[in-house]
């Protein structure tokens, strides 16, 4: 998975797999979520999620914890996410290392495509990032608890919904470490097909200082071997 693509899918998360919180909006009764409630970390725990489109093609996703470091004096915990982007079941792993208290993203560990040796990325530059996965958070409410049914069993979740109508996720206490059984947006929807209890990183070796200058030569390479074969 890029770079990008995966930063993407570290916002997504924040976005739409948030649960049970005590905060209030304003003068509102209605509950929000709260951005530091989202991770609930135990290492070795974690969920494999099947996603269908609406064009009914399928993607699978694991997330999980892995491992723990400290962060200054915050324990911090690293979360592995691997994706497949087609139905071949070949997942494209990234780990990121993060503080529960107000879930920033510290360091970054992943393999970019087409390499074998993972690169590592100093992300407590990203404030504005973290601000911007906080107002997503605020966009949804909860309405209610019901139970639900998907592959890896029946669930008594939180109901969250999007304020703008464009999604709904349904969230347990019991699915480490986002919490996420269900979620329906835009005509795609994923579902929690398996509990994961004894997670292990998928990512080996040394991993170097990410370079983008590197990179971008990597990538002007290989076009250039496409081209001339």
């Amino acid at each position: 998975m890029k770079l990008r693509a995966m930063v993407l899918l570290a916002v997504l998360l924040c976005g739409t797999l948030a649960y049970r919180a005590s905060a209030q909006f304003g003068f509102s009764p209605i509950k929000r979520p709260n951005i530091a409630n989202i991770f609930h970390p135990t290492v070795g725990q974690g969920a494999a999620y099947e996603t269908t489109d609406k064009d009914a093609k399928k993607s699978h996703m694991e997330m999980y914890v892995v491992d723990k470091e400290m962060v200054g004096a915050e324990q911090g915990y690293w979360m592995e996410v691997g994706h497949s982007a087609d139905e071949s079941g070949n997942l494209t792993y990234g780990k990121m290392l993060v503080t529960p208290s107000d879930f920033k993203f510290h360091k970054m560990i992943m393999v970019m495509p087409g390499q074998t040796q993972p690169m590592e990325m100093d992300m407590d530059a990203g404030k504005q990032r973290h601000s911007g996965m906080e107002k997503e958070v605020e966009k949804w409410h909860s309405v209610g608890t019901e139970t639900i049914t998907v592959p890896a069993g029946t669930f008594s979740c939180e109901h969250w919904t999007s304020d703008e109508g464009k999604g709904d996720v349904w969230a347990s206490t019991k699915v480490g470490p986002m919490g996420l059984v269900k979620s329906v947006e835009n005509g795609r929807t994923m579902v929690l097909v398996k509990l994961i209890t004894d997670a292990k990183t998928k990512i080996t070796g040394t991993p170097m200082k990410f370079d983008p200058k590197s990179m971008m030569q990597q990538r002007m390479q290989q076009r250039q071997q496409q081209q001339n074969p």
